[in-house]
C-alpha cells in the first residue's frame, strides 16, 4: 500500500479544542450512544449529515495522502463491505453508503477486541496488543510485528475479516510509522477515535470544522 507523506501535527491546544467542538456535535447527533467507533468513522462524513458514501470515503483518502489507486480501491471495499450491513432497514440510500449510527454493525472478526460489540473502545485489549507483539521497542510496533499480531487473530476460515484487518493495520502503518519504521503506540491510539485523521488532514472540512474556523477567525 502506498505511503503517505508525513506532516506536522496541528498544536496541541487546537487539536484538542477541535476534537471537543467534534464530540459534541457527534453526541448531541447520537445522544449517549456516541462512542469512539462513531468519532473515528465520522471523519469520512465530509458533510455531517451521518452518512458517508463512497465518493466521501474516497475524497477522505486523498485528503490523507493516498493516491487514486488506492484511495478508489478503498472506497470500493470500504463501502462495499459496510454499506450493507451499517443502514437501518428503512434506508432509502444506496447499499454503499454508510449510515455511521450503525457502524458498530459491521465490526469484523480477526480484530484486536479494542471496540467492544457497540464500538466503545476497551483499553485492556488495547494494551494487549503492545504486551504480546511490541518485542522491539516496548511502545512501538515493526513492520513484522504487526503481521505477527495480524497472525495470531486469524479466526480459522474468516476470510474477509483477514482482509479488512490487514487492511486497517497496513492503512494505519503507512500513514503513522516514523522514519525508522515503528509505529508508536500513541499513533495507534489516536486512531480508535479518529483524531489521527484530522491531524494528518486538517483540511478535510465538515460543518463543524468550518464553524471551528469561523471561532478562530473571531
Amino acid at each position: 500500500m502506498g505511503g503517505a507523506p508525513r506532516r506536522s501535527a496541528m498544536a496541541a491546544p487546537s487539536s484538542m479544542l477541535l476534537l471537543a467542538v467534534l464530540f459534541v456535535g457527534w453526541a448531541a447527533e447520537y445522544g449517549d450512544g456516541a462512542t469512539e467507533l462513531h468519532m473515528h468513522a465520522a471523519f469520512f462524513d465530509r458533510n455531517g449529515d451521518g452518512v458517508v458514501t463512497p465518493s466521501e470515503t474516497y475524497g477522505a483518502f486523498r485528503a490523507l495522502g493516498f493516491g487514486f489507486g488506492v484511495s478508489t480501491s478503498s472506497a470500493a471495499f470500504i463501502n462495499g463491505a459496510l454499506g450493507s450491513k451499517c443502514r437501518p432497514e428503512n434506508a432509502t440510500l444506496s447499499k454503499l453508503d454508510i449510515y455511521i449510527e450503525y457502524i458498530q454493525n459491521g465490526k469484523h472478526g480477526s480484530d484486536t477486541g479494542s471496540y467492544d460489540a457497540e464500538g466503545r473502545f476497551v483499553p485492556e485489549k488495547f494494551e494487549e496488543i503492545f504486551a504480546k507483539h511490541a518485542k522491539t521497542v516496548p511502545d512501538a510496533l515493526t513492520s513484522d510485528e504487526i503481521d505477527q499480531l495480524l497472525q495470531a487473530n486469524r479466526q480459522p476460515g474468516d476470510y474477509s475479516g483477514w482482509a479488512a484487518a490487514e487492511g486497517e493495520w497496513k492503512t494505519l502503518y503507512s500513514l503513522g510509522k516514523d522514519k525508522d519504521g515503528l509505529l508508536h503506540k500513541d499513533v495507534v491510539r489516536s486512531v480508535y477515535d479518529g483524531s489521527l485523521f484530522h491531524r494528518l488532514a486538517p483540511n478535510w472540512n465538515s460543518p463543524e470544522k468550518e464553524k471551528l474556523s469561523v471561532i478562530r477567525e473571531n
